[in-house]
């Protein structure tokens, strides 16, 4: 059975709709925050903002904690209210999306982590017009994977993980782009390998958009649908 907006709306407790409702709420908030976070670390490496960066790593705790918050809120509503369906898909499916978004917030604080090290060295390497491009994409996936969770949109979540096929590509181009500046300039690789890292970092954070897209899919359809090709997830949809 396909779900709708209204599917977690008919239940005979009231309580259980306001749990539900809840865990929903909570993980939406915690997605525009962990969405911040990615901008926030690219702008902070391109812009050279130590300062920035140091909040975004001290702003990594906070993620860490509305992950253990959310994921004891699921786990109490599997144990009181066993939840059937519909209504246990949804609270897997957000456990699983607040996994991602806080491995999101990891690869932010990393990103930050090396843009405070590219300050130290106190030059712009090459590479920060890939890592512009490929952070802009990757912000915009994990805000359309959160729209798609919000709305119960598979369309949109489909088209989160056709944009992660295009960033692997992409992210694939700018690394042989890297090792030749690397190999042409030895004296550059310090700096290009913390570029390469902070590259490395947002090609992650579109996969785990691309998980959370893929949650909602499995939530509307009740097919999970990792691990295989955008062709077959088309197939999901369709019927």
């Amino acid at each position: 059975m396909d779900l709708t907006n209204d599917a977690h709306t008919d239940h005979i407790s009231q309580q259980f709709n306001d749990e539900l409702e809840r865990v929903k709420s909570h993980l939406l908030e915690m997605g525009g925050l962990v969405e911040q976070q990615v901008g926030d670390a690219i702008k902070s490496l391109i812009e050279a903002d130590s300062e920035l960066a140091v909040n975004v790593r001290a702003t990594d705790k906070r993620i860490n904690q509305m992950e253990i918050d959310i994921d004891e809120e699921c786990t109490r509503i599997i144990a009181r209210r066993q939840p059937a369906a519909s209504d246990l898909r949804l609270v897997i499916a957000a456990s699983k999306a607040v996994n991602d978004l806080e491995r999101i917030g990891d690869e932010s604080a990393k990103i930050a982590r090396l843009a405070m090290k590219l300050c130290e060295e106190g030059e712009s390497p090459r590479g920060y017009v890939e890592i512009r491009h490929i952070g802009d994409r990757v912000r915009r996936m994990t805000q359309s994977a959160l729209t798609a969770f919000a709305r119960l949109d598979v369309e949109t979540a489909l088209a989160v993980a056709q944009e992660d096929k295009e960033v692997d590509r992409e992210y694939e181009s700018a690394m042989r782009e890297m090792v030749t500046y690397m190999m042409e300039d030895p004296r550059s690789i310090k700096r290009v390998m913390n570029v390469i890292w902070s590259l490395r970092a947002l090609e992650r954070i579109g996969d785990h958009a691309r998980n959370i897209a893929e949650n909602v899919i499995y939530l509307v359809k009740g097919k999970d649908v990792r691990h295989i090709s955008i062709d077959e997830m088309e197939k999901v949809l369709d019927k």
